[in-house]
């Protein structure tokens, strides 16, 4: 049976080209001359430092620009408020990887509401859905890309299997 998995992941080495990327921005970058300013990665998460808020919100923008140049859906960003500490502020943003339990539920209530002759089951962190039609899968695929409002992640259609 014709199956696929839904899932929503961020490309590890795609994410740390975007925070060099960032990172020689603000070295090149007038505003910036003099300033001590930077994104430090950890994982799936980067924090922003900066002397203003006014600093830290362009840092935002900024890795926001360098994250759709590399092909990741600034959706899957989930920005902490900016904390102050000391002379500079601080702001962590996170990277959302892997469909959340809620998601996951109200994506598998879309598809059945459909009414397509397809199964989905969620399985760990990502929804595998079967038919018996290979148009049905491609049907579910435009469904879920055309929702109105967009789900609050990005998701990915992986393992597709005839």
């Amino acid at each position: 049976m014709p199956s696929f998995d839904i899932v929503s992941e961020v490309d590890l080495h795609q994410f740390t080209n975007a925070v060099d990327q960032c990172n020689r921005t603000i070295d090149t970058r007038f505003d910036f001359k003099g300033v001590d300013a930077s994104f430090e990665r950890d994982q799936l998460s980067v924090t922003l430092t900066a002397e203003s808020d006014m600093q830290v919100d362009q840092m935002l923008d900024m890795l926001r620009g360098a994250l759709v140049k590399c092909k990741i859906d600034p959706l899957a960003m989930d920005a902490e408020e900016p904390q102050p500490s000391g002379k500079v502020i601080r702001q962590k943003v996170t990277m959302k990887n892997g469909l959340e339990t809620d998601l996951a539920k109200k994506i598998v209530k879309l598809i059945k509401d459909s009414k397509l002759k397809v199964q989905a089951q969620i399985q760990d962190k990502q929804v595998r859905v079967t038919g018996k039609k290979r148009d049905d899968l491609q049907a579910v695929m435009a469904l879920l890309r055309s929702q109105e409002p967009p789900l609050e992640q990005p998701l990915q259609f992986t393992n597709f299997r005839d």
